[in-house]
């Protein structure tokens, strides 16, 4: 699903202006953005986490030249998912 069907959806649902749905989530999605930058872990109920993980530096092969690389240590996002987000997905 794609953001702006996502706005369609909510909208339609809620019958509210797309504009107001499109403020909503963007606000949202950059207090996601602040609180992961702030290495904070987001937790909405019924749904999943989100929190930061940290890959470990790594040395690999280039596939194409077969030459190695060493991968930098780096951060990424982590998503747990819910008890019941994960059991209807099981089910299938």
């Amino acid at each position: 699903m794609l953001k702006k069907e996502l706005i369609d959806q909510v909208s339609m649902d809620l019958s509210l202006p797309k504009r107001d749905v499109t403020a909503a989530l963007d606000i949202m999605l950059t207090t996601m953005r602040n609180a992961l930058t702030e290495k904070r872990r987001i937790e909405l109920r019924g749904f999943g986490s989100f929190s930061l993980r940290k890959r470990k530096a790594r040395t690999t092969k280039n596939p194409k030249t077969g030459a190695i690389m060493d991968i930098p240590e780096r951060k990424t996002i982590h998503f747990t998912m819910s008890r019941s987000l994960k059991a209807p997905l099981i089910k299938e």
